[in-house]
């Protein structure tokens, strides 16, 4: 992610698994480098979040996917 601000950024709920993904490795990245301003941190930090939601959501609809095909159901 370069040095955009979050608005010019795609809504995560659009984004597949490997993109929100991507982003929010870079996300991390650029909190744990540091630099940056509270404000930016800020931003930062709850792009990450929306990202992590998004990514969960994914991964969550994968593992129904998986119990369905397996006839499992772990509830």
């Amino acid at each position: 992610m370069p040095e955009e601000t979050t608005q010019t950024l795609p809504d995560p709920g659009e984004l597949s698994y490997e993109q929100a993904r991507d982003e929010l490795v870079d996300v991390v990245r650029r909190l744990e480098t540091g630099g940056t301003g509270l404000e930016e941190a800020l931003a930062l930090w709850e792009r990450g979040e929306a990202l992590a939601d998004r990514c969960q959501v994914w991964l969550d609809g994968a593992r129904e996917r998986l119990d369905a095909a397996g006839g499992t159901d772990d509830e």
